[in-house]
């Protein structure tokens, strides 16, 4: 079921920087208690392929999402002990060491189940019991919150699709233009670019321009 337009869940984590320590951090009360926007992204496995390229882009791209006022919280299902060791793993040895913003250790799989993103297969056996099926690990999930712990995007790759960091700034920039303007963005829009009044007039001026 899509979150979108939707109070984001109110569960607390374990979560873990570079630093080491192991806190609670529950991603609604990040955005509300903030007034911040925040950009979470799921990633199937520490130590694996696609996972720390996007990372690393997340990292890089950090003092964008700063000037928007967005956190970045990164997830999987791996537990915090794991997420530090990767953290202290070279990047030219497949690590992530240098990233600074949070990772979630959602070892329970109580937030990825909640939001239903877990790569697992309920199979049913003759005499009606449950087995599971998949690697029980999270699909390339990611969501854009609110200040108000609202989702305003969500979106889930398969394992081997990367996600493009560049299309969740000009989401973020597209909805604050949104919040600040109350006009809408059309296809392809980017800061800078024409929106338009949300009415017959206003799509019928963008259409005649463009």
């Amino acid at each position: 079921m899509s979150l979108v337009g939707k109070q984001f869940p109110n569960i607390a984590v374990n979560a873990i920087t570079d630093l080491g320590d192991t806190f609670k951090l529950n991603v609604l009360e990040e955005a509300v208690k903030k007034n911040k926007k925040v950009l979470l992204f799921w990633y199937p496995k520490d130590f694996t392929f696609v996972c720390p390229t996007e990372l690393h882009a997340f990292q890089e791209a950090m003092p964008e999402f700063d000037k928007r006022n967005t956190a970045i919280i990164g997830a999987s299902c791996d537990t915090a002990e794991v997420h530090f060791a990767w953290l202290n793993t070279p990047k030219d040895q497949g690590g992530i060491e240098g990233i600074t913003y949070p990772i979630l250790a959602d070892t329970h799989r109580a937030l990825a189940d909640e939001l239903d993103i877990l790569d697992t297969e309920y199979i049913f056996n003759d005499d009606d019991t449950e087995d599971v099926s998949g690697d029980n690990v999270t699909y390339r999930a990611t969501y854009l919150i609110d200040e108000t712990g609202k989702v305003f995007h969500e979106s889930i790759n398969d394992m081997p699709l990367g996600r493009n960091v560049q299309e969740y700034l000009r989401l973020i920039d597209a909805y604050t233009h949104v919040q600040k303007h109350g006009e809408v963005c059309p296809a392809n829009w980017e800061e800078g670019k024409d929106a338009m009044n949300a009415d017959r007039k206003g799509v019928a001026a963008y259409l005649s321009n463009h």
